[in-house]
Order: C-alpha cells, then sequence, then structure tokens
C-alpha cells in the first residue's frame, strides 16, 4: 500500500502533504498559537500556487465561520443574561446529597446545556455551582468535575449545533449535493452516548474517579478563612511601622513598589487620627487624641504618614528586606490582623484563568494587575505543580488559579470579564449579571432559532446569524460584548483549515488516500470501516482541536464512501462524533484543562478514565449508526 501511494505522489502532493504536515506539529507543539498557524497555511497555499487567493481566502467567508461566530454571541448572550446559571441551577436543585445522584444531575445538566451554546462557557458557568455544591455535602470537586467535563462533551454531540464538527460534516454533504444533516439527526445517538456515559461514570468511573481532597486537602469554595488557612497567609503576616525617620513618608504606594520589588502585599493601613485642640489658654493647649487606630483601605493613591501602622503579607524575608530598605520597624502580628485578611469591606478569592484570557503569557508586572483591576495577587497554583511560584516573574498559562485580594466589589467585578476570569469564590454571594431581566427574552430567540433550522425555514447560516443580530438589538448583550464572546481564535482556525481540506482534495491527495484505504478496507465490512474512522478521528483529536480534526478527516471518510459506493452520513457521522470524544487529556479540550486545577486532576487521571469512555462510545458507534443511518 505504501509503494502504491509514493508511486503515485506528484510534487503538489507532496507540498501539500508538507504544509499539512508543519500545520500538525505546530498544532501539537504550541509552538505557535493556532490562529498563526492556520494563517500561515492560507499563505503557504497561496504563494505555492496550490490554490488561487479566492480559493484560499474562501474560509473566511465560508458559511460555516459566520455560523460559529454567530453562535458564539448567542451562547454569550445565554450567560450574559444568566440563562445557563439558572437552568443550571434549576436542575442541579433535584440532586440529592450521594455523588452518584449528583453525577446524574451534573453531567444532564451540563448535555442540556452543551446541546445548545459553547461547551467552554457551559463548564465556565457551572463550575463554581458545582464545586460549591461538592463542597457543602463534603464530596471532593475531584468526583463530579471530570464527569462536567465529560458531559459538556457528549452534550455538543446531541445537535447540529452543539460542536462545529457536527457542522463541517452536514456542509460537506451540503456542497456534495446531498442531503445535510438536520437538527436533530444527531440527537438519537448524542442520547444513547449521554446515557451510557452517565451510566459508566455511576458505575465503574465512581470507582476509578480520584478523590484529591484526602490526598491534598484541596477544596474549593471554603469560607475565606478556610482559603487562607490553606495559602498559609496566617503565618505570613507581619507589623510594619513607619518611623518617622523613613523615607517612606509621604510617598504613595504606587511610589513605593512594595509588591513589584519586594513581593509584600499590604493589606491594611492603621493609622492614628489627628490630634484636636480642645481648648486654648495662651500658649498652653489642651489636645484630644483618640486613641483607637482607623483601619484604611490601602489603595495605589495612598500616601504614608509618620507612625502608620502596615498590616502586610509576605515570606519574612521580603519583609525584612523591605524594612531595611524603607526604614521601618519589624512587629510580629496579632491574632486580630487577620481579619486584614477578609471582612465586610475586603476579601479573598480565587480565580481561575481559561483558554481564551487575555493574561495568559504575561506576567502580573507586565499586566500592571494590581493597577486594572484593583487586587492583589497573593498566590498562584497551577495544576500538577507544588513549588510557590514568584509573582513578578511567572508567565501565566491557562489553568492557573490567581488568589486574589481586595474589595468585595472589585472582585465581584471580575465575574463581568468572563473572557480573562472564572471566579470560583463565593459563587452564591456573587451579583447577578447585569441583563438579567432579559432571559426570558434570550430563551425565546434561542427556541425561535431552533424552530427555524428543525423546520428548515431558513439555512443554518441565516437563522443563526439572525438570533446573534436579535440578542444584539434587543439588549441581551452589548456589540462590544458579542466581540468580546466571539473566540477569534477559534473562528481564525476553522477559516485557516478549511482551505487546506480543499487543497487537498484538488491535488487529489484526498482521493489517492481514500482509493487506497478502500482496497485494504474493501474487504471488510462497512462497519468495520465506520470503527477505523472513529479510532483514527478519536486519537487525532486527543492532540489537535475537534475543529481541525473534522475539517481534515471528513473529506476523506466521504472520499471512501464514494470509493466503496455507499451512503456518506454514517462515516460522516462517525468522524463528527468521534472528533468530540476528547476523553483521554486534559489539553484535548479546553473544558477538560478548565475542571483540571479545580479537581487537582493529573494528566494519568484523563487517560484512565478517558480511555473506557472511548471505547464505550466506539461500541455504541458500530452498532447504532448502520441502523440510523443505512448504507
Amino acid at each position: 500500500m505504501k509503494k502504491s501511494i509514493i508511486a503515485a505522489m506528484t510534487a503538489q502532493m507532496y507540498l501539500t502533504l508538507g504544509i499539512l504536515t508543519f500545520a500538525i506539529i505546530f498544532f501539537v507543539t504550541e509552538w505557535l498559537r493556532v490562529d498563526v498557524v492556520a494563517l500561515i497555511v492560507v499563505i503557504s497555499l497561496m504563494v505555492t500556487n496550490l490554490l488561487t487567493p479566492t480559493e484560499a481566502l474562501a474560509g473566511f467567508s465560508s458559511p460555516i465561520v459566520l455560523t460559529i461566530a454567530s453562535l458564539f454571541v448567542i451562547g454569550g448572550a445565554i450567560l450574559q443574561t444568566g440563562l445557563a446559571a439558572f437552568i443550571g441551577r434549576q436542575i442541579l436543585k433535584i440532586a440529592g446529597g450521594g455523588q452518584r445522584s449528583l453525577t446524574i444531575a451534573v453531567m444532564l445538566t451540563v448535555a442540556l446545556l452543551s446541546a445548545f451554546m459553547s461547551d467552554t462557557g457551559t463548564v465556565a458557568v457551572l463550575l463554581p455551582a458545582i464545586t460549591s455544591m461538592a463542597s457543602s455535602v463534603h464530596l471532593s470537586p475531584s468526583k463530579l468535575l471530570i464527569p462536567l467535563s465529560y458531559g459538556a462533551l457528549l452534550g455538543g454531540s446531541t445537535t447540529l449545533i452543539g460542536t462545529p464538527p457536527n457542522i463541517i460534516v452536514s456542509n460537506l454533504l451540503r456542497e456534495e449535493g446531498l442531503e445535510p444533516f438536520q437538527f436533530f439527526d444527531y440527537t438519537p445517538i448524542g442520547i444513547i452516548l449521554v446515557i451510557a456515559g452517565i451510566l459508566f461514570m455511576v458505575t465503574i468511573g465512581k470507582k476509578i474517579l480520584p478523590d484529591r481532597t484526602r490526598t491534598r486537602g484541596l477544596q474549593r469554595f471554603e469560607t475565606p478563612e478556610e482559603i487562607a488557612k490553606r495559602y498559609r497567609l496566617p503565618d505570613n503576616l507581619h507589623r510594619l511601622r513607619v518611623r518617622t525617620a523613613s523615607a517612606l513618608v509621604g510617598k504613595s504606594i504606587a511610589e513605593s513598589n512594595f509588591g513589584a520589588h519586594f513581593n509584600v502585599t499590604i493589606l491594611e493601613i492603621r493609622r492614628k487620627p489627628k490630634a484636636k485642640t480642645m481648648m486654648k489658654l495662651g500658649e498652653t493647649r489642651l489636645i484630644w487624641q483618640a486613641g483607637k487606630e482607623e483601619g484604611l483601605k490601602p489603595s495605589v493613591e495612598t500616601t504614608f504618614q509618620r507612625n502608620d501602622l502596615l498590616i502586610v503579607q509576605g515570606d519574612t524575608n521580603d519583609v525584612a528586606h523591605i524594612s531595611a530598605a524603607w526604614n521601618l520597624g519589624v512587629q510580629p502580628a496579632e491574632a486580630t490582623d487577620e481579619r486584614a485578611i477578609s471582612n465586610e469591606e475586603v476579601g479573598i478569592a480565587e480565580v481561575l484563568l481559561p483558554q481564551r484570557s487575555r493574561l495568559i503569557g504575561k506576567t502580573l508586572p507586565k499586566l500592571s494587575f494590581g493597577h486594572s483591576y484593583k487586587l492583589t495577587v497573593l498566590g498562584i497554583q497551577r495544576p500538577g505543580v507544588n513549588k510557590p511560584h514568584n509573582l513578578k516573574t511567572t508567565r501565566l498559562r491557562f489553568g492557573d488559579t490567581l488568589l486574589v485580594q481586595g474589595s468585595w466589589e472589585n472582585i465581584l467585578a471580575l465575574r463581568k470579564k468572563r473572557q480573562d476570569f472564572v471566579v470560583m469564590g463565593h459563587p452564591e454571594e456573587i451579583q447577578g449579571p447585569p441583563q438579567r431581566d432579559k432571559a426570558p427574552l434570550a430563551g425565546l430567540i434561542l427556541l425561535g432559532m431552533v424552530i427555524m433550522m428543525v423546520g428548515e425555514f431558513m439555512p443554518l447560516a441565516t437563522s443563526s446569524m439572525l438570533a446573534a443580530l436579535l440578542m444584539i438589538l434587543t439588549g441581551c448583550l452589548t456589540i462590544d460584548e458579542a466581540y468580546n464572546f466571539i473566540n477569534w481564535k477559534s473562528i481564525v482556525l476553522v477559516a485557516g483549515m478549511l482551505p487546506m481540506s480543499a487543497a487537498l482534495v484538488s491535488v487529489g491527495l484526498i482521493d489517492l488516500l481514500a482509493e487506497n484505504l478502500t482496497i485494504a478496507l474493501g474487504t471488510l465490512s462497512p462497519v468495520w470501516i465506520i470503527g477505523a474512522l472513529f479510532i483514527t478521528t478519536s486519537i487525532f483529536t486527543q492532540v489537535l482541536s475537534n475543529t481541525a480534526t473534522a475539517v481534515l478527516i471528513a473529506p476523506l471518510a466521504f472520499a471512501i464512501a464514494e470509493n466503496l459506493g455507499i451512503q456518506p452520513h454514517a462515516l460522516l457521522m462517525s468522524v463528527a462524533i468521534a472528533a468530540s470524544m476528547a476523553f483521554a487529556s486534559p489539553v484535548a479540550s479546553p473544558v477538560n484543562t478548565l475542571v483540571m486545577s479545580a479537581g487537582n486532576y493529573r494528566f494519568s487521571d484523563y487517560i484512565k478514565i478517558g480511555a473506557p469512555m472511548i471505547l464505550i462510545s466506539l461500541v455504541i458507534i458500530m452498532i447504532t449508526l448502520p441502523i440510523l443511518f443505512p448504507f
């Protein structure tokens, strides 16, 4: 087989294959961002004349790209209005306190929401509530968060708009002049997969899922006092007295560089009120001096005064360094100083960095985090890393958890910056979204879009773009928020890789490979070909995005079906579903990475649980697809 392929290869085929190999290597290694790689692919196809500029740039005007962008906006409106959180809370209310019932409720909830919106957005919305719920019933979050992630992936396979691969294979059928998949064509097989996934999780998976609370004591959404103890904040509290001769007198906190240069955080400034003259008799004055110190909330503009008492948090060596540099008196902390960490006005919380966060790859000083968000980062936790991270030099990564301290108002403000943060602390106390009153309207628009798609009254791209526009015009979200909710990296990835698929077809590589695979597999039943495509796709999707995997393998599946003279629907459905079965790696899907830190998971946890899930899905696919879509 290898010799026949190599002998038939042309120079254009080798060139196209070289560009594809380059893209896969960089997708896997992440030496460059995936959207940058996609742009390189587009430009390479034009420079090498494998495609004309019109053909190479056609992906940016493709209905697939516009549909996916519109669905990001619609999903953002569902999040922004609080509709997703409301649905999640209502369904989770029926769950009891046991692990089995909670697992069922969690997976059903996230599967339902993921059928109509981004699985990453769904997990980000439900993650705080589910982790808090786990803590309230004394259950380790690690027992529920992989089920949450896998439920979102399974839920995406239940509708046409549940995940981009579903749209990609349907659009391929339409382009080839065949009947495309309809909105609920995925639902029967999707429901079977969801049920099978739930049954696995409440039986075998229940035993395999780790319990990291026992091994590390890691528990999310504790009280502020519990979080402070876990980060050992009380152990690092100190008192610094601003001496009369200190050069710090008259300087602002911004000028002192406490955090930037010394890695020390000022939690509170205690200052005695100014003395007041009560009575004056000649040269004699009767002075009244208040004895109790006032607690001041520090800001970058706060100016130090003589005899200020600073309650600070930091390593003992760092505190000694700053006290020597600024001529400050060092005093041991007292029990009452712990209130400076969290009280009625200020508090601490943990925030998780999602995949699209603009903080990724940057350091806290580079971001001017304190100035930008009016919060102080007290610590950084990274999945699988136990050593402390330097707050000045550490470049932030996807999945990092930041412990922030500041006013509750500023902590709650991070909730609105969903692109950059997932707030982990006290979700039940966080203010609702500003467009909460628009939730029923968002639900009606979503329902209308589904009816349009099911009834085929409008093309998919038209109905999704109309729904996105209505979400903006009715105030469910602003136009700026709509732009922020669009995952532009994914949009560029899809637009850039669609021409790669076209080039593979144009130079004849897909036909050549399909012809040879058909000869090799020709003696096998089409059922086994479905299985082979499923395994191939599921392997690729562990290292590539599900979108890129579907774009590359779907044309091959279609060509194989043509060579065998069978209907391609079952084969393409297998590719679409397999592309979403990203269970075996924490980096295979953003939802897996998102729960990794909160559940304190290890890489091996995903393999132990994900591999059986893929095998179960394979068996279900091979049994049901030939029945649902006869050859």
